[in-house]
C-alpha cells in the first residue's frame, strides 16, 4: 500500500444480506483499511448520499459505490441514473456488483455512467480475489475525488 494511501469509505447497496456480509468478510480477509457502510436497497442509497431519512445528520459521503442492479423499492439502474444526473454525486464512482450478465444490464450500466460493471464471483474464494483486485486498483491506483468533493 502507498504510504499516503486514506481511508476511504466504501458504500455496498445489496439487498441480500448473505451478499453484503460475504463483501464485508472478503475485505476483511484482504486487510482493506476502509470503511464499509452498508444499505439494503436503491432508497436507502439515495436517502444515504442525500443525508435524508435515517441518514439526516449524516455528513459524510462515500469515496466509491458497489452497486447491485436487482434491489427491491429502487432498482441499482434507477439509482445510477440518479447519482449520475445530480451535480453534487456524480462524480462517485460507481462499480456494479451484480448476478446479471445480461447485455442489456451492461449496455444501460456504462450508458449510464458506471465506472466498472462486474458480475458477482459464485465463490468465497473467488470473492476474496475480485476485492483483493478491486483494492489494488481503486484504492492503490487510482485517484479517486475526496469524500469533500
Amino acid at each position: 500500500m502507498r504510504p499516503d494511501l486514506r481511508t476511504v469509505t466504501i458504500l455496498l447497496a445489496d439487498d441480500d444480506p448473505d451478499d453484503r456480509l460475504l463483501v464485508q468478510e472478503a475485505f476483511e480477509e484482504n486487510h482493506l483499511l476502509n470503511v464499509l457502510d452498508t444499505v439494503e436497497d436503491g432508497e436507502e442509497l439515495m436517502d444515504y448520499l442525500r443525508h435524508q431519512g435515517r441518514f439526516e445528520g449524516r455528513t459524510t459521503r462515500p469515496n466509491m459505490i458497489l452497486l447491485d442492479l436487482n434491489m427491491p423499492r429502487k432498482s441499482g439502474l434507477e439509482a445510477l441514473r440518479e447519482i449520475k444526473a445530480d451535480a453534487d454525486l456524480c462524480t462517485i464512482p460507481v462499480i456494479v456488483l451484480t448476478t446479471s450478465k445480461a447485455e442489456e444490464d451492461i449496455i444501460r450500466s456504462y450508458k449510464l455512467g458506471v465506472n466498472s460493471f462486474i458480475v458477482k464471483p459464485v465463490t468465497f474464494e473467488s470473492l476474496v480475489e475480485l476485492v483483493k483486485t478491486l483494492g489494488r486498483y481503486w484504492l492503490q491506483i487510482v485517484e479517486l475525488p475526496t469524500a469533500e468533493n
